[in-house]
């Protein structure tokens, strides 16, 4: 196991195909669950209330700049438009098209939701209306943690059998990317989420994937130290694959369920890649040991992983 460990299966257009279907999921999982709710009369009202109200997406700052008096864009126009490019763009990066330009996107796009998130964590304050009371940043690290991938992903490039490699490229592909640097950031945006579940996983809306929470904390930290993180990702894949199982429910339709876990889908493909690529020795302890040698004038010997 250990010896499988060590080589790297794929490239970085291996690395690139696996990341773009992974995050790909994730928008059209999204993107189908929320539109469906929108053209159905019965639950649009149900949808709308869900991301404007205390416990939605949109706090009440961006609901007046949004859609102040007189305006033309409504809730259901803004929603309904965002979703129908959530899913087209979750098809796309399967389909393997504009691959580069959608993840500049969504990696500044992912951010809008810790800005607009309803949160009261002002001490002594106190409100009837249910509304999220952790910090933007933490409730939505996953998001952010996506948008980490999506910087990876523009990094990469489209993977193998893409037009947009020559299209939108100008002949810059995976092959030419740094996966040492690249490995850096997508082992830490993975980590993020794991060390926030397990160190404030009991407060509410922060996401601990259904594991015991010092075991998250612990992966994290290997993560950014940068310690067996082969092995540590085949963990993660386990625990996002666990999780899955958990929140599976017969009394939910296929795409309701998929939903409840559709970011998963990009975490399992990150730590899929770690496993099978390695992420790199950037700021590892080997690395970091090299690099104080050098400052006191030895030549470092770093080795690709």
């Amino acid at each position: 196991m250990l010896k499988y460990l060590n080589k790297n299966h794929i490239d970085n257009q291996g690395a690139a195909s696996m990341l773009r279907i992974g995050l790909g999921l994730v928008f059209i999982v999204g993107g189908y669950n929320k539109l469906s709710q929108l053209l159905d009369s019965d639950r649009m009202a149900g949808i709308l209330s869900s991301y404007t109200g205390g416990k939605g997406y949109i706090n009440e700052f961006f609901l007046d700049f949004l859609f102040a008096d007189g305006a033309l864009l409504t809730p259901w126009g803004f929603l309904t438009a965002l979703s129908t490019f959530e899913l087209f763009s979750g098809l796309a990066l399967v389909a393997v098209l504009m691959v580069r330009p959608l993840a500049l996107i969504y990696a500044f796009l992912l951010w809008t939701f810790v800005f607009s998130l309803p949160v009261v964590t002002t001490p002594g304050v106190e409100t009837t209306v249910s509304t999220y009371r952790s910090p933007a940043m933490f409730v939505q690290m996953r998001d952010i943690a996506l948008s980490g991938f999506m910087f990876v992903l523009l990094a990469l490039g489209s993977g193998r059998f893409s037009a947009d490699s020559r299209i939108l490229t100008n002949g810059v592909n995976s092959e030419h990317a740094d996966w040492q640097k690249l490995g850096l950031l997508l082992r830490l945006s993975l980590a993020a989420p794991l060390i926030i579940g397990g160190m404030f996983g009991g407060y509410p809306q922060i996401a601990t994937f259904a594991t015991y929470q010092p075991l998250l904390f612990v992966l994290g930290v290997m993560l950014v130290i940068g310690l067996r993180t082969r092995e540590v990702s085949a963990v993660v894949v386990a625990v996002m694959l666990w999780f899955m199982l958990t929140k599976f429910s017969v009394e939910k339709s296929l795409i309701a369920n998929l939903n409840g876990v559709k970011r998963e889908f990009a975490f399992i493909a990150a730590a899929a890649i770690i496993v099978l690529r390695g992420s790199g020795n950037f700021y590892t302890p080997r690395d970091i040991l090299e690099r104080i040698k050098y400052a006191f004038g030895k030549q470092p010997q770093l080795a690709a992983q």
